[in-house]
């Protein structure tokens, strides 16, 4: 309800009575999450690879390719001999023909931490079709999550909410149980749409994230970016110089087009408390409609393409897996400046 308060104001809207007994929180799968059906995706992540070209740099043993140099999978390249260089490395074929000793290097793998900011701001907490933001942020963090554990990435989080929620990264199962326990703690709409946040919050979690992902960190975005402003082209391009960045925005099909012409009634959540009309019969009203969500999105894209993040638009009508898996195979990224200053 706050996406159309933006839109149209908050006018025609009505407080119901505060006697009115409160409605005990609903089990319907479209407005909240469960631990249960979380865990449940553990085997539909196995259909997702989350193998991207970035390079890590953390300091233990995993299965992606890093910058340091040593002895590894993966030969990279052989150079002149230097003292101290172990001679079971040598590259006798190279030194036959060159009439110089060489030694091969390789391609060290190290392990990714894979971090996961979850934004659940009061507008995630809204839905047309099928369910909330806030459950398919959900799924779609959990599914990232165990596709990491299988690969054996570390696992940490950061959540978006009235207080900022810092998960550590952890190994396997325990990372993905961590964050799944935050994530249906955290995705309650009862509790989300009470709260005050504020307007800066997402910039906020940009900076401290800067100080939780480690270079060579693969770091999603989860959020329906409502909340970026001028502040948070800085932070991304700050981020984007050390670790690798996906974004994921959640929207409703009300967030792309208005509905067809017509007077449909409103409400800001399950207890609703508070009512209102959205009116969409005119033509200028549809057209200022249209306006902010095509202005939105572009303003967006525009702005993650400047830093060379890939931008994935998810729909609470899409089915999440698919998309998933089509995203992640046509990702390709563009060499990145590693040089870059900050005025």
């Amino acid at each position: 309800m706050s996406f159309l308060k933006r839109i149209f104001g908050c006018s025609n809207h009505q407080d119901r009575s505060n006697s009115e007994t409160t409605p005990s929180q609903s089990s319907n799968a479209g407005t909240h999450v469960s631990v249960k059906d979380l865990i449940s995706l553990q085997q539909q992540a196995r259909k997702l690879n989350l193998k991207r070209n970035a390079y890590a740099s953390a300091s233990t043993t995993g299965s992606h390719r890093s910058r340091f140099r040593g002895r590894g999978m993966d030969y990279q390249e052989s150079r002149i001999y230097q003292a101290g260089d172990d001679i079971r490395n040598m590259d006798w074929r190279v030194t036959a023909r060159s009439g110089k000793p060489h030694t091969k290097l390789y391609q060290e793998e190290r392990e990714r931490p894979v971090v996961l900011l979850v934004d659940f701001s009061p507008s995630m907490f809204f839905g047309s079709v099928n369910s909330l933001k806030s459950v398919v942020a959900c799924k779609v963090a959990s599914i990232i999550a165990w596709a990491a554990a299988a690969r054996g990435d570390r696992i940490g989080a950061l959540i978006i909410n009235e207080t900022h929620r810092e998960l550590a990264p952890k190994m396997g199962k325990r990372g993905v149980l961590q964050l799944i326990r935050a994530l249906v703690e955290h995705s309650d709409p009862v509790r989300g749409l009470t709260l005050k946040t504020s307007e800066n919050g997402l910039n906020e979690e940009l900076k401290r994230l800067r100080h939780i992902a480690r270079p060579g960190s693969l770091v999603f975005l989860i959020s329906d970016f409502y909340g970026v402003n001028a502040n948070t082209e800085q932070h991304l391009q700050r981020l984007s110089q050390h670790i690798d960045i996906q974004a994921i925005q959640i929207v409703d099909p009300l967030e792309i087009a208005p509905p067809p012409a017509g007077r449909y009634t409103i409400t800001d959540g399950e207890d609703g408390k508070q009512t209102g009309v959205l009116n969409t019969r005119s033509k200028k009203s549809r057209k200022g409609y249209q306006q902010f969500c095509n202005e939105h999105h572009q303003s967006l894209s525009n702005m993650m393409m400047r830093h060379n993040i890939p931008l994935m638009q998810l729909s609470t009508a899409d089915d999440i897996l698919l998309v998933l898996q089509q995203n992640f195979s046509q990702v390709k990224r563009k060499p990145v400046a590693r040089n870059r200053k900050v005025a």
